[in-house]
């Protein structure tokens, strides 16, 4: 047989052993599936491996070589469980190059290329090394496309500052392992305090990173800009982790940082569909809540009552101000200034 062809097939071996098996027809078997299983979890020792007839039908080969080739891949170090009645990829053995489709070899490389000069500091060097790595094992099909893609786009810097690759990985490894967190932090307002907290979760709106976390001091849920931390090691202790404070993470997060961190916060009816609407408000602008197809309201904040109307004028909406009465007069007042400027 040849040699490229059969390689070829234990790197799909492979790749099937490292996922799970499709679920079955059987509703109740199903059931107990996904309950047992979850598609983003690791599998526990006691779930259902691949039996040697379905890796055959999948593999286009007989059964026989199947057992042949997981004979193979043990040989090399594969840690592979199990016999033809189910077998199984244990985790700690060498790791099979990924088996990458045209889209996904695409997706991955445009997903480098926009690291390298990213918000996250010192990782272009990295995302650079790897990216050359990448493009020379690409098909010529792929590259391509991938450098058609290269040719028409433009990368505009990054403004604002960066957040450490370390100092992201030590919140990650405290949010996993639960345990305290106690770091220096500077303000929206430029003060500099010290911070004890629990870390939970890690957001990116695509320019910043956002820790959320349980603040002991204030015994009370805070979500903190990652660039303005710096972490005092080592970590503290073990903590319980706390049911989250909303069930849509996102949108409390979402919540917190463009509105509850200010000192003004706004209320207003957008007459506009909650389509047309979102397409004009970013994650850190305010929390959009659709009311009917042409109606909407936003949530909102800013350091002070002149950012808020300045940022509703920029939106090109029409408006009504719902709270505060502050902001309902300062917005009449522009409104008279503009209609006097205009003639």
């Amino acid at each position: 047989m040849d040699t490229l062809e059969s390689t070829t097939r234990l790197l799909r071996l492979l790749s099937l052993l490292r996922s799970r098996p499709e679920q079955r027809s059987d509703p109740e078997q199903q059931s107990r599936s996904k309950r047992r299983d979850r598609a983003d979890r690791p599998l526990p020792p006691d779930a259902p491996g691949w039996t040697g007839p379905r890796l055959a039908a999948h593999l286009g080969v007989s059964p026989r070589t199947v057992r042949r080739d997981v004979q193979r891949l043990r040989a090399a170090g594969y840690p592979v469980r199990g016999s033809s009645g189910g077998y199984r990829l244990d985790a700690g053995g060498p790791s099979p190059p990924p088996l990458l489709d045209d889209d996904e070899a695409v997706a991955i490389v445009t997903g480098l290329r926009t690291a390298v000069g990213g918000t996250v500091a010192g990782i272009e060097p990295t995302s650079a090394r790897a990216l050359a790595k990448l493009e020379q094992a690409l098909p010529a099909r792929v590259r391509h496309r991938v450098d058609a893609l290269d040719a028409v786009t433009v990368s505009l810097p990054v403004c604002g500052e960066t957040v450490a690759p370390a100092d992201l990985a030590a919140i990650a490894a405290a949010c996993r392992s639960a345990r305290t967190l106690r770091f220096d932090y500077r303000t929206h307002d430029g003060r500099e305090a010290v911070r004890t907290a629990e870390p939970h979760r890690i957001a990116c709106t695509g320019r910043r990173w956002y820790l959320l976390a349980w603040d002991l001091d204030r015994t009370d849920w805070r979500t903190y800009r990652v660039d303005r931390i710096r972490l005092r090691p080592p970590t503290g202790p073990r903590f319980a982790p706390r049911p989250l404070p909303d069930r849509d993470i996102a949108a409390y997060i979402r919540a917190g940082i463009s509105t509850h961190a200010f000192a003004h916060h706004a209320t207003v009816l957008l007459h506009a569909s909650p389509e047309l609407a979102a397409a004009r408000i970013g994650a850190t602008d305010g929390v959009l809540e659709a009311i009917d197809t042409r109606t909407c309201r936003l949530t909102t904040g800013a350091s002070s009552i002149d950012a808020l109307a300045i940022r509703l004028a920029f939106l090109d909406l029409d408006f009504t101000v719902e709270s505060p009465p502050e902001l309902l007069h300062r917005v009449a007042r522009l409104a008279g200034r503009w209609s006097r400027a205009a003639g």
